[in-house]
């Protein structure tokens, strides 16, 4: 997460030093239910039905498969014909090095706003949009060309999503304790939505669109957010002392929605429907990101706290494999390749990102970027459009 001087009185307490230096041991637990196969969660059924979407929505694909779209190959017209490269938003440098997958080499580096936190793909899918916590802004990036463009002021966008029918950005304001629901275009204020929470800062919608669920990192707390109504409709706190809820993914099927907490040490598993209280399934110390593999049977998740990267199996609903990366490191945020053959995960703590073979877990390259490493996106990706983050395609 970020800090500045002006919200310091919102960070109270060692809660901040823990994210900052590695987020240290986990605290006390309490109370927690661990899941470890199949029986001991019993999947969501999926109705098999294509559920009615948010009006606007681009009609589901396929009711099983929310991310049907995001297949090898299956690349919009609108980004056929952007060079296939890496951004990496360096939050201590105040940068953004672009990355030729081709060569593992750093080809340029952008100067951009104050602590660069993510590079978030547009709903449209023409702009990335490097988001400056500290320096209140959104900067634009032409993935076309690779050149920087107007910079927009916008408070704390710590992180950045867009909801289904493509009408609103959702500013993640993890320090104004708010979700800023903008113009997808303009960035202008269309309604703030204040939260009694701490550290909003990831975010995944439901099948239909309907609903998303927020994690809180620094309260240890979920939200459930109505997307036509702006409104918080559900809030709970996580069963363990001092849980830092991360990265949030929605399962294929729609039926449960998975949460990195790099403190629980593991994934929340959760029935966002009931939003019932979820439970908990260790992956290992520091567990940040979650991406979901091409062919949608796999959901990788980074474990930035020992260096490894956990392999999850939908079908299956355990981990299945675990891959350790040589020499260690700090695996965060990232994105898969076009054709899912290549994880790229930033190296938060090493100022280095990594390129990891999805088929053998292998360490293809580590390469050298600034300081503070954090949410990169890999560009163009497959899909129709984004939901924002480093790249939620669907």
């Amino acid at each position: 997460m970020s800090f500045s001087t002006k919200h310091t009185a919102a960070l109270l307490g060692g809660v901040l030093l823990a994210v900052l230096t590695g987020c240290g041991s986990p605290a006390e637990k309490g109370n927690v239910e661990a899941v470890g196969s199949e029986a001991a969660v019993p999947p969501v059924k999926s109705q098999g039905l294509t559920p009615s979407g948010l009006p606007g929505m681009p009609p589901v694909l396929d009711a099983k498969d929310v991310y049907a779209a995001d297949r090898p190959g299956k690349l919009s017209p609108v980004v056929k014909g952007f060079p296939s490269r890496v951004y990496v938003p360096n939050t201590n440098s105040d940068t953004v090095s672009v990355i030729d997958p081709a060569t593992y080499k750093v080809i340029k580096t952008i100067k951009v706003g104050r602590q660069p936190q993510h590079v978030v793909p547009s709903w449209d899918l023409k702009t990335l949009w490097v988001n400056n916590d500290i320096g209140d802004s959104l900067t634009a990036i032409d993935p076309a060309t690779g050149k920087k463009g107007r910079t927009v002021p916008v408070s704390d966008p710590y992180n950045l999503y867009f909801t289904p029918d493509g009408k609103y950005a959702v500013v993640m304001a993890s320090m104004d304790r708010q979700l800023v629901f903008r113009d997808a275009h303009t960035m202008k204020t269309v309604k703030a939505v204040p939260v009694t929470c701490g550290g909003v800062n990831h975010a995944d919608f439901s099948t239909d669109g309907r609903y998303f669920i927020v994690s809180c990192e620094f309260s240890g707390e979920l939200l459930k957010v109505d997307t036509a109504r702006m409104k918080v409709v559900a809030q709970q706190k996580l069963p363990l002392d001092g849980a830092m809820p991360q990265d949030v993914k929605l399962s294929p099927d729609g039926g449960t929605f998975y949460i990195a907490d790099m403190v629980a040490n593991g994934m929340w598993v959760l029935d966002g429907k009931k939003f019932t209280t979820p439970k908990l399934l260790p992956t290992g110390k520091g567990a940040h990101g979650l991406y979901v593999s091409r062919d949608s049977k796999e959901m990788y998740v980074s474990n930035r706290g020992e260096g490894t990267i956990s392999v999850f199996d939908f079908a299956r609903r355990e981990l299945v494999k675990k891959w350790s990366l040589p020499h260690g490191g700090s695996p965060d945020m990232g994105g898969i390749s076009a054709d899912g053959k290549v994880l790229w995960l930033s190296g938060r703590y090493n100022s280095e990102v990594y390129a990891i073979d999805t088929s053998t877990g292998r360490q293809l390259a580590r390469i050298p970027v600034g300081s503070g490493p954090h949410g990169l996106a890999v560009y163009p990706q497959p899909g129709r459009y984004s939901l924002g983050h480093t790249g939620v395609f669907r």
